[in-house]
């Protein structure tokens, strides 16, 4: 979970190069090479209109050849439904190539051409970009049998080319829109031009303002650290951990006479537990690395996959069998640890507690991993099993140094068992993220909203029940009553049943926006909080927004945006956030895919060089770039009526809470 704002930045996460490939006769391919980063993907040719950006091939100019047949899209393409489009989307993930052939007509040639295309990781996408090829020189067409006037026709078409390519500005052949190196210099260069649009100060970059108001302090591995810690105790109230701690500090100060050296051995012991499970978190880490972990966190296999794996931990909780590891992997170790000396038998004695404890650390350990794995960060794993093992090592060390407590702490007993069918209840429900995220990438629509909310309140209407003693699972004890702490939390899980009840008619259940799937996948829904922008135009609505004496609120989006059309149906549906946005500000959309030409090109100036913007969607994006230092959709800026940032920025994120904080953020800071 990450409690800061998002950070404008400019992305390039695709990066193509081009050839002229000669075949045989008078034919020829021009053959563009893109790699793509981890995590995004570039769409395929012949979407259709309704959907994203296809990829197309275009001319700037083509003299001595012509195009035969269309482009065409070469490597491993990934067919996929999408809800949000309602239709089939064609895409490549890592690597791709867009071919053109072509023909040609005479001696010379001069071509200048581009493939323009679309790219979208699962949070936001890039505006139409485009990949470029530009090249002159002879072609295999032999010239006319006479050959009069072939030194002249010659130098006269390297004379014409020379000049034509000169005319055309030089762009590079990377894919990604160009960038500038300091993007605030540029555009402070360039405001000037911009304003035969409106007022040049409402184009002037405000790139480090924005940046002093966003907090780049990412604190969600602090969160699963404590995540980890959480794990951790609650393993210790399990039958298989809770048990041992008496036995293995007794058996320290009874090996020891001096108190001293016990309790350094205990402490030696529980330090050793530590080191085993960060190895273990350290082991995952390598075993996935940073690409892989990030696409496992969108990837339907592995969420199917992490789903079942939790729905599996939750039947052992139940008591339906035990994950268990072979009894002669302890055996072994016990001996060995009984046969060493020093530090290392310490260590052994460490490894057959996480051993024999595995059917109760098992599967909380398998819930940690499975959770922080999702979140696509290198180190999480090895921070979730730090977390986790202070935890479970903390009372080993405590009742070390402090024997008499354990006296005063409770005895084992069939609490424990209470506690484990808990944690059952537990990892069921959250098992249902999983499936809603692979659910939500095919299409299936097996758990919409009223689906998943439906078998969260029966989860939780059953776990309440379980809690007050209504029903029983096999381990627990024939005469088992409800106790106080029982009681209430039976109580506390009751209510969030009831809590969720209206959701099932289209309450927005903010408590629960994170987990449960988007609003727009309900098909029974009373609320009725629709958003339509007021302005398509930057200039117009900044113009109204001086004149209404309101805030601007500037969204950045495209028509084939999966991510804001995402944001749109889940955030933007919202009661309050579609009375904020309606009422209190002036929305502009601004659609960076906009093919509208301009009612004349206009020419800026950005990373040093030259460009010619000639459709609407070229002005937004190059807005977006040089203003704010950003060129990903969706992204959202809160604007006073001279074009300054209230607050920081957001990009795609589903959390209505933040959102709604964002807006009555920047409200807050209008009226100082």
């Amino acid at each position: 979970m990450v409690l800061c704002a998002a950070q404008a930045q400019l992305m390039n996460p695709v990066r193509f190069s081009s050839q002229l490939r000669m075949l045989a006769g008078d034919e020829a391919e021009i053959v563009f090479t893109g790699s793509i980063a981890p995590g995004w993907h570039v769409y395929s040719t012949n979407l259709g209109s309704d959907g994203p950006i296809s990829a197309t091939f275009n001319t700037n100019k083509m003299e001595g050849a012509q195009t035969v047949g269309s482009l065409q899209a070469r490597g491993k393409e990934i067919s996929q439904f999408d809800r949000m489009f309602n239709m089939n989307l064609r895409y490549f993930e890592n690597s791709v190539t867009f071919v053109q052939r072509i023909k040609f007509t005479k001696p010379e040639y001069l071509i200048d051409c581009y493939v323009e295309y679309g790219a979208c990781d699962d949070k936001s996408c890039l505006p139409p970009s485009e990949a470029t090829f530009r090249k002159s020189g002879r072609s295999p067409v032999e010239k006319a049998p006479d050959g009069s006037g072939a030194k002249e026709e010659k130098k006269a078409a390297d004379v014409k080319a020379a000049a034509a390519l000169a005319a055309v500005p030089d762009t590079a052949a990377a894919a990604a829109p160009v960038v500038a190196a300091d993007t605030a210099k540029a555009g402070r260069a360039a405001a000037a031009q911009a304003a035969v649009a409106g007022d040049a100060n409402l184009w002037a970059p405000v790139v480090d303002l924005l940046a002093s108001y966003d907090e780049p302090v990412d604190n969600s591995l602090l969160y699963i650290f404590f995540a980890g810690m959480l794990g951790g105790f609650l393993a210790l109230l399990t039958p298989c951990v809770w048990p041992i701690i008496p036995m293995t500090v007794s058996f320290f100060l009874k090996r020891n006479k001096e108190r001293g050296k016990a309790i350094r051995e205990a402490a030696i012991y529980g330090l050793s537990i530590v080191v085993i499970y960060v190895l273990l978190g350290v082991i995952v880490t390598l075993l996935y690395g940073p690409s892989a972990l990030n696409a496992m966190s969108t990837n339907a296999v592995f969420n199917v996959f992490f789903c079942l794996l939790l729905i599996v931990f939750a039947a052992s909780f139940f008591g339906a069998f035990e994950l268990t590891l072979p009894s002669s992997w302890s055996n072994k170790l016990d001996q060995k640890s009984e046969q060493t000396t020093g530090l290392l038998s310490i260590f052994l004695m460490a490894f057959t507690l996480t051993l024999v404890s595995f059917s109760c650390t098992g599967p909380i350990i398998g819930f940690l991993l499975v959770a922080v794995t999702a979140q696509g960060n290198l180190v999480a794993p090895t921070i979730g099993m730090f977390g986790f093992a202070v935890a479970l090592a903390i009372p080993f060390t405590l009742f070390a140094v402090f024997p008499s407590l354990l006296k005063s702490a409770p005895k084992s007993g069939g609490w424990m068992n209470v506690v484990k069918v808990s944690l059952g209840f537990l990892e069921l429900a959250f098992a249902l993220k999983f499936l809603s995220v692979a659910d939500l990438a095919y299409g299936w629509h097996l758990l919409d909203r009223e689906v998943f909310l439906s078998l969260w309140i029966a989860i939780f209407g059953l776990f309440g029940a379980y809690l007050m003693g209504w029903i029983k699972f096999p381990h627990d004890d024939p005469d088992r009553r409800t106790n106080v702490p029982q009681f209430f939390l039976g109580l506390i899980s009751l209510a969030f049943t009831v809590y969720m009840l209206p959701g099932l008619w289209g309450a927005p259940l903010k408590g629960i926006s994170a987990f449960a799937p988007p609003m727009n996948t309900q098909d029974f829904n009373l609320q009725h909080s629709a958003v339509e922008a007021k302005f398509t135009d930057y200039d117009l609505g900044m113009a109204e927004a001086r004149r209404l004496g309101k805030p601007v609120a500037i969204d950045f989006t495209g028509f084939g945006c999966v991510n804001c059309r995402k944001m749109e149906g889940a955030v933007w549906t919202d009661p309050t956030v579609a009375r904020m946005l309606n009422d209190d500000y002036v929305l502009i959309s601004l659609y960076v895919d906009d093919k509208t030409p301009l009612p004349s090109p206009m020419t800026v100036t950005e990373n040093g060089s030259q460009r010619t913007l000639h459709t609407v969607g070229d002005k937004w994006s190059y807005l977006q770039r040089v203003k704010f230092g950003a060129n990903t959709q969706p992204f959202y800026v809160l604007l006073d009526n001279g074009g300054k940032p209230l607050n920081g920025s957001r990009s795609y994120d589903e959390d209505i809470r933040k959102y709604i904080d964002f807006l009555q953020t920047g409200l807050d800071n209008y009226a100082r």
